[in-house]
């Protein structure tokens, strides 16, 4: 258990964080619980007041990449499940980092999983079909986000899939490498009342 906004456990492969990394100026308290990375849940508090839509928080399970080439992969997919509570405003989300994380030259691109309220910077840009589900994709410069047109709470993604859509499109080079694959909540309100998200599989697995 952590209330630490920096506060983690790592679990083998994976690492827990509680991730607070935009609470400066605003009302926050969030906790994370952890039995391990594929079994745990966070406690959020935090509100809306400014009406900015800020994301204040991203609890998440990720996978560190060694900077490993994404041409050098046959496969990459991602099983992920959860409950959220419904409220405010957050949405639970793949956050992928290429060639980099949060630096220059890096590419974010998220998957939008279930979405509640919450709108992605940028602007839609078209839409596409993987694994039978269909997704508006957004970018905003080196951000791209695919939102599911349909929620869902559970699944397994074909990662690669994503990520040669995107180097087909010309949004990233053909050379581009792998360096971390998140999944959590980004939390912007919980309208000013305690709620749990929780999570109950996450696993990658390469070849």
């Amino acid at each position: 258990m952590t209330s630490d906004p920096r506060g983690g456990w790592s679990d083998g492969r994976y690492y827990l964080t509680n991730d607070m990394w935009n609470i400066s100026g605003y009302s926050v308290t969030q906790t994370l619980y952890a039995c391990a990375y594929n079994n745990w849940y966070v406690v959020a508090d935090m509100n809306n007041d400014r009406g900015d839509g800020a994301v204040k928080t991203y609890p998440n399970v990720h996978a560190a990449f060694n900077k490993q080439a994404i041409s050098s992969f046959r496969t990459i997919s991602s099983a992920f499940a959860e409950t959220s509570p419904h409220a405010g405003i957050y949405e639970d989300a793949y956050d992928i980092w290429i060639s980099g994380v949060a630096s220059s030259g890096a590419t974010e691109v998220m998957i939008w999983t279930e979405n509640w309220h919450q709108v992605p910077a940028g602007s839609v840009v078209g839409t596409v079909t993987f694994g039978g589900r269909t997704y508006k994709v957004w970018k905003n410069g080196s951000y791209i986000a695919f939102v599911a047109d349909t929620n869902f709470t559970s699944g397994t993604l074909n990662l690669l899939e994503v990520f040669n859509w995107i180097i087909a499109e010309g949004w990233m080079p053909a050379s581009s490498t792998l360096r971390e694959i998140d999944y959590g909540a980004e939390i912007v309100s919980t309208n000013g009342t305690p709620a749990t998200f929780t999570f109950t599989d996450f696993s990658v697995t390469t070849s």
